[in-house]
């Protein structure tokens, strides 16, 4: 963990004007995504995340999901904290690292970095444990369209508004407001949606689109955003599920 975070001192240097938001989906839908993507694993694949994540409190997908929010929180791991979002909106949500950042200081670079990482079977384990463990949080987090938004607004987060009553901001409402208890059972009924392009630079500018039209004309909302939005955020945590499913049986086989 240490040489992770020496590369990371790096890094932060790149990061962006805005400061990331704190939690996509929370932990809840972080764990969803990691319950779909575990259903799409080949068995090649299955095996050898099970054999990373030996000697983990909860060595499933899931269970590790939401590890990359409580490592940015360490004095170690606070460097990663660019790692969760890439601000494009501004970009009419296109990416363009000169503009966006690159060298691993975004969601988009760290995908790709981390993937690479996970493929070399020459890598100490700990560091494909670790890489893991990261893809299954940064997969759902590039799937949060607010995590893919405004630098202005850090990503909805200076958006204030009341959500059912209480005093939020939007980025709040998408991490974890539009969720409720039985957004499982409702993401695991979801047709499987085709997963579409490898590139998590393409995943990132569709989640964008869904970002620039999620603001509210008011900012009291309540029952009709759910409505409207739910569906979305739910839909979009399928997709996570089955973009991570396929990149993990890419990558392990």
């Amino acid at each position: 963990m240490k040489r992770i975070a020496s590369v990371l001192a790096t890094a932060t240097a790149l990061t962006f004007v805005s400061i990331a938001p704190a939690s996509a989906w929370g932990v809840e839908g972080h764990g969803i995504v990691g319950d779909v993507a575990a259903a799409r694993l080949s068995p090649t694949a299955s095996a050898e995340v099970a054999k990373l994540l030996q000697g983990e409190p909860n060595p499933t997908l899931a269970g590790v999901a939401s590890w990359a929010d409580e490592y940015r929180s360490t004095p170690d791991g606070a460097a990663t904290a660019p790692w969760h979002f890439v601000n494009i909106a501004e970009n009419d949500c296109v990416y363009a690292p000169e503009i966006n950042g690159s060298g691993g200081a975004n969601v988009i670079e760290t995908i790709r970095n981390q993937s690479a990482i996970l493929a070399d079977k020459a890598k100490p384990a700990d560091q494909r444990r670790d890489a893991l463990k990261f893809l299954v949080h940064f997969v759902g987090d590039i799937e949060q369209p607010m995590h893919t938004g405004y630098a202005k607004d850090r990503g909805g987060n200076s958006v204030k508004l009341t959500y059912n009553g209480r005093s939020t901001n939007l980025h709040a409402v998408w991490d974890s407001g539009l969720l409720d208890g039985s957004s499982a059972a409702r993401v695991a009924a979801l047709p499987a949606p085709q997963p579409g392009s490898t590139d998590p630079a393409q995943w990132a500018q569709e989640s964008c689109r869904i970002a620039v039209g999620a603001y509210p004309s008011s900012s009291v909302i309540g029952a009709d955003y759910t409505a409207k939005y739910r569906p979305v955020a739910e839909a979009q945590l399928r997709l996570a599920g089955e973009r991570l499913g396929r990149l993990l049986t890419d990558t392990l086989g």
